[in-house]
């Protein structure tokens, strides 16, 4: 790969894409390749400026603010590769505006890429939305969770999102199968959780007196007996909560390869449940630039709603 010199200053005018953002990465995104060393060279030294001003790295974007970035060497970018013909996301669009795009995930897709996975759900819409100037992820599901999927759009709506998330101003509730007969209607869990690592190095979650505080409280929603139907309406957002909180009462999630029964979730499949039965059903939330209500929803998938069919049936013979 060879090296390709930058000719003359250039001077960017920051949109809403860039709004608040550190000149620091500002300038990361518009010099790919650079080494960050590099980039915090040019601005001690001067040659960057907002607004013919010196700046630090902490210095923080407006719109309308100018930009001058010196002449740097860059490496040449390497080929991207091609959009596919049509989204792997089609169909899955549950709200989109300029500000928010919301899809209903499937199952099976990490919401962003490492660990072994190339690219994940971000890394994907990126790539089929080139125009697109910011695109973020506004929170996480776990790989085997289904369901809403909220992304920003702007970056002052990334922003207010995770505002209304620390202030608990969003409700969001998940639907589950679980293992047993639960008998409360409504039932509200506290349990202090705490992250460990494997020495396979990945991330598991426990109950421990030392953890975080987490809370959740569930609504049965259909019995079966040997399986309980369970709305959770999340209180806190941590990870793994619902999966720790209900393995930890004795009520593991159907299909759950972390928390649950191993044999207990090979018998699952054998009887047609091949993924984890823990879907994000609804949230609710203002809308981060209007103020407006939004009441996202995704169905249950069909394979979730078969497997609770089978149920029913088995039920009323």
């Amino acid at each position: 790969m060879n090296d390709l010199s930058k000719a003359a200053v250039a001077l960017v005018t920051v949109d809403e894409g860039a709004e608040g953002q550190r000149i620091d990465n500002f300038l990361a995104k518009h010099l790919k390749g650079v080494p960050k060393s590099h980039l915090y060279r040019i601005l001690r030294s001067g040659e960057v400026r907002v607004n013919s001003k010196r700046v630090d790295a902490t210095c923080r974007l407006v719109i309308g603010d100018v930009v001058r970035i010196p002449p740097v060497r860059v490496a040449a970018p390497a080929a991207k590769p091609s959009v596919p013909a049509t989204s792997r996301f089609e169909g899955m669009v549950i709200y989109e505006d300029d500000a928010l795009l919301v899809i209903d995930k499937p199952d099976g897709f990490a919401v962003h890429g490492g660990s072994g996975i190339s690219r994940g759900v971000i890394e994907q819409l990126r790539l089929e939305r080139p125009q697109a100037k910011f695109l973020e992820l506004v929170h996480r599901l776990d790989r085997e969770t289904s369901g809403v999927l909220m992304l920003a759009k702007k970056r002052s709506a990334l922003v207010a999102m995770h505002e209304a998330i620390r202030s608990n101003a969003m409700e969001k509730r998940y639907l589950m199968l679980v293992r047993g007969d639960w008998k409360d209607k409504k039932r509200r869990v506290k349990l202090p959780l705490k992250k460990y690592t494997l020495e396979s190095g990945e991330r598991r979650v426990s109950v421990d007196d030392d953890g975080q505080p987490s809370e959740t409280i569930f609504h049965l929603r259909q019995s079966f007996g040997e399986f309980s139907l369970l709305e959770a309406e999340l209180i806190t957002g941590r990870t793994h909560q619902l999966r720790v909180q209900l393995a930890h009462l004795g009520f593991p999630i159907a299909g759950d390869d972390k928390y649950g029964d191993y044999i207990f979730n090979k018998e699952l499949q054998k009887r047609g449940l091949k993924r984890m039965f823990l879907h994000s059903a609804e949230t609710v939330i203002r809308h981060p630039l209007t103020g407006e209500e939004l009441r996202l929803r995704a169905p249950l998938p069909k394979e979730l709603q078969g497997f609770l069919d089978k149920l029913s049936n088995a039920k009323t013979i």
